[in-house]
C-alpha cells in the first residue's frame, strides 16, 4: 500500500493535510491525463509532500539539484506514495527549475485528486 505525503516535525514524521478541493487547484486535465503543479525542494534532509505552495504542491527531495537527479526522485517519490507505475509520469516542464508540471499518463484528474487528498496517499 503507498505510503502518505509526509512532513517532518519535531515530534517525528506526520501525514500532511492536502484537501480534495487544494489538490483540485493544483492540478490541470490532460489529453493522455492528468498535469500535476509542483514546488521542488533539492537537497533536504527530509523527503515528502509539505503542503501547499502557491499554486503547487511543495515536494522534498534529498537528491541534489545536478543532472536531473533530483527531477527523478521527483518523479520516483510521487510514483511510490500516490501508487502509480513510475512509466506513467513524465516531466512536461521546468527541468531547470523549481517549479515544475509532472504528467500523470492515464490517470484522470478526479482520481489524481482523491489520491492526492486520500491519507493513504
Amino acid at each position: 500500500m503507498p505510503r502518505p505525503p509526509t512532513r517532518a516535525t519535531d515530534r517525528g514524521v506526520q501525514p500532511v493535510a492536502i484537501t480534495e478541493e487544494d489538490a483540485a487547484r493544483l492540478l490541470a486535465p490532460a489529453g493522455r491525463g492528468s498535469i500535476l503543479r509542483v514546488h521542488l525542494q533539492p537537497g533536504s534532509r527530509s523527503e515528502g509532500a509539505g503542503g501547499v505552495h502557491g499554486d503547487a504542491l511543495k515536494i522534498s527531495v534529498r537528491a541534489p539539484a545536478q543532472d536531473g537527479r533530483a527531477n527523478q526522485a521527483l518523479l520516483a517519490l510521487l510514483a511510490r506514495r500516490l501508487g502509480v507505475p513510475l512509466a506513467s509520469l513524465s516531466l512536461v516542464s521546468g527541468w531547470a527549475s523549481r517549479q515544475k508540471r509532472v504528467l500523470f499518463e492515464g490517470l484522470p484528474t478526479d482520481e489524481l485528486a482523491r489520491r492526492l487528498a486520500s491519507p493513504d496517499g
